[in-house]
């Protein structure tokens, strides 16, 4: 694991479930990272967000870009149409 780069920050829980259920299916290899720490009851994650999505260097950008698609389609992520 130590060729894995940390990627993009995760928003919620929902949105690093679905990422990776999705890199999952398509075989990427991948690591969720989440900011929680009790000792802090979540303090960082209202600050920094979720957490974040590490990987090989060479699937960082087309995790960024299913990421980015996952964000386009606000309903998929429980946001609402505008």
């Amino acid at each position: 694991m130590d060729h894995y780069k940390k990627g993009p920050i995760l928003e919620n829980p929902f949105e690093a479930q679905l990422l990776e259920s999705v890199l999952r299916e398509l075989g990427i290899p991948h690591m969720m990272r989440s900011y929680y720490d009790t000792a802090f009851d979540g303090l960082f994650q209202t600050q920094k967000g979720w957490g974040y999505v590490s990987a090989p260097e060479e699937y960082l950008d087309e995790i960024e870009g299913i990421l980015s698609d996952l964000r386009e389609d606000g309903e998929l992520l429980g946001k609402p149409e505008t």
